[in-house]
């Protein structure tokens, strides 16, 4: 199928702007909506400014940048979205609002895919707000959308076929390489991503290392950035948010349970770079100010130990079918910029050393958080016949 021509991103932000002036760049009309003029105006200039930094940066002659431009519309009333065939919402992640944008989206534009760019609120929930749910689904970019290469393609059991193949086809078309998703806390990312925050975490609270021992360990093994600095920089509330919502959705799984350190500093207002104040220490700049020199000794298992639990999570991903073994992989390396893959890191340990490790972390008490997954188990007894090694073949 062939991606839409014409779309309409609800949301000037920095995020529906971002994605508006890739969709332009990348040769649809989009019209940017907001919720009044003066907030139209600065989702535009946003986009604008993406232009010309592309321009400045050399990756569009002014000819294309005024193009890109002319292809950019603006308006603070929903009927100018008639007649897109996809919308996409970008507004702030609180249900009732996503709900009643999506329902009023499509009785404005009764043909058009209506999508979601959440990256939290379940794909179901919204589309239960509109008439037709078979035209909702999730279509997640990632920050900043014209530099990340993944989207999220999320969908529900009503999603229509043809809603999905136009979805997938305007990101592909937008460069992006998309993994398919099935709804589900937390979708791929953020879900398999959990465990490198919440392992931290745990070795923090039990004493084992401090937080800059754990980042400078991660990032001496090939992460991006250590998890506390990453939590600094994103916001230890934001994190926080987004564990306690996963959790909420699961019903209380201990794996994604929120910890009492979250807790206490997002209660104490400290939230990281934007407070001055997180697991490290920012000078007002936002530059960190209390650099440890460590001890290498201490931190030399934490990373084995932080990744044995996002193998774990990406088997316990694949057993409730959330997506297939090269997306999972390709997520997480693509989307995250990790290293490896989680399942293909698993193999590279030896997915029998992974499970004994988690075994011996869950103690003799069998500490919940630490169960170890079903699919994860048997191939590592060599019991898993269903899924062999081409399966699980490393894309990343």
């Amino acid at each position: 199928m062939s991606a839409p021509r014409r779309i309409a991103v609800i949301g000037g932000g920095t995020m529906g702007a971002g994605i508006a002036a890739l969709a332009c760049r990348s040769g649809f009309a989009a019209v940017l909506c907001d919720v009044d003029e003066e907030a139209v105006r600065a989702g535009v200039g946003r986009a604008f400014e993406d232009f010309a930094r592309a321009v400045r940066r050399g990756k569009m002659s002014a000819g294309e940048a005024d193009a890109a431009a002319a292809r950019l519309s603006g308006s603070a009333d929903l009927a100018a979205i008639a007649g897109v065939e996809l919308v996409l919402e970008a507004v702030p992640e609180r249900t009732e609002l996503k709900r009643d944008l999506l329902a009023s989206a499509g009785r404005h534009a009764p043909a058009a895919v209506l999508a979601s760019n959440t990256s939290s609120i379940p794909i179901a929930t919204l589309a239960d707000a509109v008439e037709d749910p078979g035209r909702v689904l999730g279509l997640h970019f990632f920050n900043p959308p014209g530099a990340m290469k993944l989207v999220e393609l999320v969908t529900t059991p009503a999603t229509a076929p043809a809603a999905t193949a136009g979805a997938r086809a305007l990101a592909e078309a937008m460069g992006k390489q998309v993994v398919a998703v099935a709804d589900g806390p937390g979708f791929l990312v953020n879900r398999c991503a959990r465990p490198y925050y919440l392992e931290a975490l745990r070795i923090l609270e039990s004493g084992t290392a401090t937080p800059g021992e754990v980042d400078r360990a991660c990032e001496a093994a090939g992460f991006p950035m250590g998890p506390f600095r990453l939590m600094d920089m994103i916001g230890i509330d934001v994190s926080l948010a987004v564990t306690r919502s996963m959790w909420e959705q699961s019903g209380g799984e201990p794996r994604w349970a929120p910890t009492p350190t979250q807790e206490r500093m997002v209660a104490a207002g400290e939230l990281g770079r934007k407070s001055g104040k997180g697991f490290h220490v920012y000078d007002d700049r936002g530059r960190e100010r209390d650099a440890e020199t460590g001890d290498g000794d201490v931190a030399a298992g934490l990373v084995e130990r932080i990744v044995a639990q996002l193998v774990n999570e990406a088997w316990f991903a694949l057993d409730d079918g959330v997506a297939d073994a090269a997306d999972v992989d390709l997520a997480m390396t693509v989307g995250l910029g990790y290293p490896r893959g989680p399942l293909a890191w698993g193999r590279e340990l030896g997915l029998p050393r992974v499970v004994a490790l988690l075994e011996r972390l869950a103690g003799p008490e069998a500490d919940p958080r630490y169960r170890v997954a079903a699919g994860l188990a048997a191939t590592a007894s060599g019991t898993n016949s269903g899924l062999d090694a081409a399966a699980l073949s490393d894309r990343s």
